[in-house]
C-alpha cells in the first residue's frame, strides 16, 4: 500500500510497535490514511458505494441545497442502498439503514438539515453544565 504524496506526513514517526497504536495524527493524515487504506483493501463495487453514500451525506448536509438536486438525491440514495443490499447480509439491514431515502424528501418540506438534526439550544450555542 502506497500512501500519496503531500496528503500525508510519515506516519512512521507515529507507530508505536509496542501496543501496535498510532499516536499523534492529525485528522486530515488519518483520513487521507484510512482513504487509501479502504481503496486497497475493499472491492471495487464495495468502495464505489461506500463512497456514493458519504456523497450523499455530505450533499445532504451541505450549506445550500436547491429542490432540483433532492430528486437526484432520492435516485442516487435508492440506487445506492440497492447496492449495499446486493453487498452485504440482509441481517445488517434494519429501519436506520432505510431511513436516507427519506431525507431529500425532509430537506425538500423542511429545508437544511443544520436546524433541524440538533436541539435548539445547541444551535443558540448554549452547552449544558455537567
Amino acid at each position: 500500500m502506497c500512501l500519496p504524496d503531500r496528503h500525508t506526513l510519515n506516519i512512521s514517526r507515529l507507530v508505536n510497535l509496542e501496543d501496535c497504536r498510532l499516536y499523534g495524527i492529525k485528522s486530515h493524515d488519518c483520513h487521507m490514511f484510512m482513504q487509501t487504506l479502504y481503496q486497497n483493501l475493499l472491492l471495487k463495487g464495495i468502495w464505489d458505494a461506500l463512497i456514493k453514500i458519504s456523497h450523499f451525506f455530505r450533499d445532504i448536509c451541505s450549506n445550500k441545497l436547491q429542490t432540483k438536486h433532492m430528486e437526484r438525491f432520492e435516485m442516487n440514495i435508492i440506487q445506492t442502498i440497492c447496492k449495499l443490499k446486493m453487498i452485504f447480509s440482509s441481517l445488517f439491514f434494519g429501519i436506520m439503514e432505510h431511513l436516507p431515502i427519506h431525507l431529500p424528501f425532509e430537506a425538500k418540506v423542511g429545508g437544511l438539515v443544520q436546524y433541524r438534526w440538533m436541539y435548539s439550544f445547541e444551535r443558540l450555542g448554549i452547552t449544558h453544565a455537567s
